[in-house]
């Protein structure tokens, strides 16, 4: 065991902005390997890490924690999420920690959600020190695969979240003890700078170009440092996993991919369990690579998945049935291919326009962004084919073949595998949407609908490991919709399949049983979170034909510096049932006592569909000692790019 010392400071970029970072260093004589984690979340009230102290204490790194630019206690302007200036900044602050005398020369970075993305992407951009990533719930894939959009479609309970929250966020001061300089003049001066990114989100509706400035994909050669693949099968960044172990094999570079049954939370503490220690992991692959200690974890299997069994669905899913098993080599190397069709001729099916809510988000994480429900409700509301499945091993991407139609040029079609045990629940497995627009894929361009077009589809499902007990049936359904996980469509729509030009792909093992258990290091947390507090509720106004879906939740706790803070969300998604005009309400706010003053910021954002345009209506206040400081208000309308 180590003590370590905390040290604040700032380095400043080629333009002059200085980036706030705490260093976390271990009192040794000999020089350590140093992790970063780059984040906008407010290193020193908003979103500390205990797991920094582990790495320094148990395993002998340096950490250094550093708010990007515009964020924190950092100078700039936070334009964006992942910002070509982030790439320039992180590699500027990987040589000066490869520099330092403290330093053995070898810089890791890692982290969870965003640093796990800025992960990927600065390895993309090659700085020399730096030796090895774990990314954590990330994604190589903005456009599709991140809080935006889904196959083409817009995400919409998400918009009550990090859209919403990061618009108070980044109207936050910096900690006044650490700013050079008129903390209050700084703070004004982001409230009146800073646009909401909610504003570029919705108005780049397709792929091309600037989601993919973000995104590592297709271009996953660029990464040639070691990487350790980290997620979770609740998590919305699960698909970061099998094609991008697949690209790096082909690239050459060394690759461990780790995929457990989370949600987006700590491994630790997630719902649902089971539970690792994920940090011990984590050392022993930065040992390897930042230390070039032969500890093995290199010429392990590649490849540690959690395989699910059948487990009945709830909310608060605490555990979820299953077992660990480490597979040679790639990680579909031992799959094939099984093939059901759809039976004959034609079947036409009225979307309603609230399937969904028995799942409804794609990324869970803490209350009330809980597990899916019983799925036999949303199943009604769509096309379903049932197959006996008795241990049936789903592992990989379900591929969904549809020659279909629509009755308008925008419409969407989800499909869900269930697993139905014999008393009728229904758990969601996996689910996959597109909308028919995007029917060119991966890079195309989207193209409007003839109405009464024939297409031919296909719907790649999001990445599983699923067996399925004895006497269990699996279930496709299949509609035109998946709210509120994403908007409804523009309109209300009608859908047609040609059963007998229609097929679903499974990729499947023949067993489970043949694979090793893994070793890992199991862990069992003391508490997990309850739904005290917490608002989740999906309402039906009957006579007016809405559906709403409310969240509401918040939490208070005191920093490491002892500065008392608060955080406090509510938003609530409705959808008028007879013309799919949609309507998202989000509030969030934050408060920090700093002896220099008591601080709070607060958002609120309205945001409209119609069939042509999203109307955008938000607002920024903040408080200083109670009174208040300064509010910004902004109106955008943006058309509706066949979303």
């Amino acid at each position: 065991m180590f003590e370590f010392t905390a040290i604040d400071s700032s380095l400043a970029m080629s333009d002059g902005v200085p980036l706030a970072f705490t260093l976390y260093l271990p009192v040794t004589d000999e020089p350590v390997p140093v992790l970063l984690e780059a984040l906008p979340y407010r290193k020193d009230d908003l979103l500390e890490r205990v797991h920094y102290e582990r790495f320094c204490t148990e395993f002998g790194f340096a950490v250094c924690r550093v708010d990007v630019r515009g964020t924190g206690s950092s100078g700039g302007l936070a334009t964006d999420e992942y910002p070509l200036s982030e790439l320039d900044d992180m590699a500027s602050l990987i040589e000066w920690l490869a520099g330092q005398e403290w330093s053995n020369g070898s810089v890791g970075m890692f982290g969870w959600s965003y640093s796990g993305f800025n992960s990927l992407q600065v390895a993309a951009a090659r700085p020399a020190a730096l030796k090895a990533i774990v990314p954590i719930y990330s994604s190589d894939d903005r456009f599709n695969d991140d809080v935006h959009y889904m196959g083409g479609a817009m995400r919409a309970l998400d918009l009550v979240d990090y859209p919403s929250f990061m618009i108070a966020m980044n109207a936050m001061p910096p900690v006044p003890s650490l700013w050079d300089g008129d903390w209050r003049e700084e703070w004004r001066h982001r409230i009146e700078s800073n646009e909401p990114w909610v504003f570029t989100w919705r108005s780049e509706q397709r792929r091309q170009p600037y989601w993919q400035d973000g995104s590592v994909r297709p271009g996953y050669a660029r990464v040639t440092c070691p990487t350790m693949i980290v997620a979770g099968w609740a998590d919305g960044y699960r698909n970061n996993t099998f094609r991008t172990v697949e690209a790096l094999e082909n690239a050459g570079t060394p690759w461990k991919l780790l995929i457990g049954p989370w949600s987006h939370m700590g491994a630790e503490l997630s719902l649902p369990g089971p539970w690792i220690d994920l940090t011990a992991e984590m050392a022993r692959w930065f040992d390897r690579w930042l230390r070039d200690e032969q500890n093995g974890i290199d010429a392990e299997p590649q490849v540690t998945i959690f395989h699910r069994r059948s487990t009945a669905p709830e909310p608060d899913l605490r555990e979820v049935n299953g077992t660990w098993r480490d597979h040679i080599g790639l990680p579909l190397a031992d799959t094939k291919t099984l093939e059901f069709d759809l039976g004959t001729g034609c079947v036409t099916h009225a979307v309603i326009g609230d399937v969904g809510t028995a799942a409804w988000n794609s990324c869970a994480g803490s209350l009330p962004w809980g597990q899916p429900t019983d799925q036999r409700y949303d199943n009604a509301a769509s096309m379903t084919w049932d197959w006996p499945a008795d241990d049936l091993h789903l592992y990989g991407h379900p591929r969904l073949q549809l020659r279909v139609r629509a009755d308008q040029p925008v419409a969407f079609v989800s499909a869900k595998l269930c697993d139905v045990a014999p008393d009728g629940t229904s758990s969601l497995i996996t689910r996959g949407l597109l909308n028919l627009t995007h029917r060119g894929g991966y890079d195309s361009d989207p193209v409007a609908l003839e109405p009464g077009e024939w297409v031919d589809v296909e719907i790649e499902l999001e990445a599983t490991a699923w067996s399925l007990d004895d006497g269990r049936q699996l279930r496709l359904a299949v509609t035109g919709n998946d709210w509120p996980n994403v908007t409804a469509p523009p309109r209300p729509v009608t859908l047609e399949i040609d059963r007998e030009a229609s097929n679903l792909l499974l990729s499947v093992m023949e067993s489970i049983d043949d694979l090793p258990e893994s070793n890992l290091p199991h862990v069992h947390p003391e508490s997990l979170q309850t739904g005290d507090g917490v608002t989740w509720r999906v309402e039906r106004d009957v006579l007016a034909r809405t559906t709403t879906c409310r969240t509401a939740h918040g939490s208070r706790w005191t920093s490491a510096k002892g500065f008392a803070c608060s955080e406090q969300y509510s938003g609530e998604v409705t959808l008028d049932l007879r013309t799919f005009d949609q309507r998202i309400e989000a509030f969030a706010r934050f408060e920090v006592d700093y002896p220099e003053g008591r601080t709070a910021t607060q958002s609120t954002m309205t945001v409209t569909t119609s069939p042509t345009h999203f109307d955008l209506d938000v607002s920024v206040e903040a408080f200083d000692d109670g009174e208040p400081f300064a509010q910004k208000h902004w109106h955008h309308t943006v058309r509706r790019d066949l979303a």
